[in-house]
């Protein structure tokens, strides 16, 4: 069984994917609202760096230059690129392809942690019950629609998001137990902002004050930067040190049922039968894989 002293890692991570599962939708409103995924993600991680300074102390560098370097690259796997090449893939691939093979992050992480670290091999139990967690985020995803149209360019940048995101998994174990959640998550938003910037280069910032001040727009801006971005990464990133990556990167199985339920609450899209099933194989598989 969970460990009552984990009760609060698993809600956190739980609670963390609810919340990214929303944040497609508020994406949807700002993109119909002329800002592009690049503005968005910028100010996000912007309005996310700005309000976790203060919380994050007075340290400004890592111990030493190759502490730096790994955080450097937390935030190009976990910030910048992982969002440049999700919101890419969905350019030129379904949004149904790209949520399915994004979220196999968990598959790659497992493997990758299963071969570098004795601690992170899954035992029996815990594979079959991610393998049914797997299997109904796939019924979830596809919602009842069972057609994949193969689009190469767009699923190749979709598989490279979740490879990102399993990278990101690993370099916050390593780094995770030397310096607090806070301090590392701050130090995410700030190469991940560094990095996005040569975007603007060939795609100027072009957000107008009129623009900001919608209230869709603004309060989406808040939800995404303060909530999804600040708050959500210090939880992710605490709850996988304590869980371990392979543990709390499975939570991302919730991330398709949370969208389909925020999206038929918004914006009126149904659930279907299948998507039921599938949230219900997600939960009996999380609960599988925990129990042990």
């Amino acid at each position: 069984m969970i460990k009552y002293t984990e009760y609060k890692y698993h809600l956190a991570a739980l609670f963390s994917v609810a919340v990214w599962g929303a944040t497609f939708v508020s994406t949807k409103v700002l993109i119909a609202n002329s800002l592009t995924p690049a503005e968005i993600f910028l100010l996000r991680f912007a309005m996310a760096y700005i309000c976790i300074w203060p919380l994050s102390g007075r340290r400004l560098w890592a111990s030493g230059w190759r502490d730096e370097l790994t955080l450097s690259v937390a935030g190009i796997t976990g910030g910048s690129l992982y969002f440049l090449t999700e919101n890419m893939a969905l350019e030129y691939a379904p949004a149904s392809n790209v949520s399915l093979i994004v979220c196999t992050a968990p598959v790659w992480t497992a493997v990758l942690l299963s071969l570098l670290y004795r601690g992170e091999r899954m035992t029996r139990r815990q594979a079959v019950g991610s393998a049914l967690a797997f299997a109904g985020m796939v019924l979830v995803v596809l919602n009842g629609r069972f057609v994949l149209r193969l689009s190469p360019r767009g699923d190749m940048l979709a598989l490279s998001a979740a490879l990102l995101w399993m990278v990101y998994s690993l370099v916050i174990k390593r780094i995770g137990g030397r310096y607090p959640a806070v301090f590392i998550t701050r130090k995410v938003f700030f190469y991940g902002l560094l990095t996005i910037l040569p975007v603007f280069v060939f795609q100027p910032f072009s957000i107008t004050s009129e623009v900001l001040a919608r209230p869709a727009v603004w309060g989406n801006l808040l939800f995404l930067g303060i909530v999804a971005s600040m708050l959500c990464y210090v939880l992710w990133n605490a709850a996988m040190h304590r869980l371990g990556a392979v543990r709390t990167t499975n939570y991302i199985y919730f991330n398709p049922l949370v969208t389909i339920i925020t999206a038929a609450a918004c914006i009126g899209e149904r659930i279907t039968p299948a998507a039921l099933a599938g949230a219900a194989l997600i939960l009996y598989g999380m609960w599988r894989a925990e129990r042990g």
